[in-house]
């Protein structure tokens, strides 16, 4: 199984990039969603950490906003209860396709938290910050303040490109992004198996 992890600045269209793929993906984001929703054991321990910002059951990305806001640190506090749930949830989706060519992986703290391999295929995606921004903007609970802490969060992009195997420039043309797509999954496939 070739692992695919996409990797670029919050709002470049890593989600959407996956899609594209046409394979198995893990996005991180929409497991985080579902363990605030669903997640009890998760919701317990966040209420113990901050009980004067989650009030009830399903957590809210209102009251996580204001976690982050209130304090940088916090940030990291959350992560320590939240991604051993994201792990577990990653282990499941890749025993599950453990069968398939390719699987795609959207984490956004991929790097940050060593979660690479050392035969993952990590692919860059470019974009302008002008653009990313304009899209970040329509997102609910968005706010700059929010969006700079989770950017110091992360690796400066330049050591992201460093990493990475593949660039892939998203310019938000459909058409022309699937082409791009196929052309690079093509060419991830050639390369492994003539390796």
């Amino acid at each position: 199984m070739i692992k695919i992890s996409l990797v670029g600045d919050i709002g470049a269209g890593k989600t959407y990039v996956s899609k594209l793929f046409m394979t198995p993906y893990f996005s991180a984001d929409i497991e985080v969603a579902k363990i605030y929703k669903n997640n009890r054991k998760c919701y317990i321990e966040l209420k113990k950490k901050f009980p004067k910002f989650i009030k009830k059951f399903p957590i809210k990305k209102s009251e996580l906003s204001n976690i982050i806001k209130d304090k940088i640190t916090n940030l990291k506090k959350i992560g320590v209860i939240v991604h051993p749930f994201v792990r577990k949830k990653l282990k499941i989706f890749l025993n599950k396709n453990n069968n398939k060519k390719i699987v795609v992986l959207d984490i956004p703290l991929y790097l940050e938290n060593k979660m690479n391999k050392k035969n993952d295929i990590i692919i860059f995606l470019k974009t302008i910050k002008k653009e990313a921004d304009k899209r970040l903007k329509k997102r609910k609970n968005f706010s700059k303040k929010l969006l700079n802490i989770l950017r110091e969060s992360q690796l400066p992009l330049k050591q992201k490109r460093k990493k990475s195997k593949y660039i892939l420039v998203n310019n938000y043309d459909a058409a022309i992004m699937k082409k791009k797509v196929k052309i690079l999954k093509d060419k991830i496939l050639n390369d492994r198996s003539s390796s």
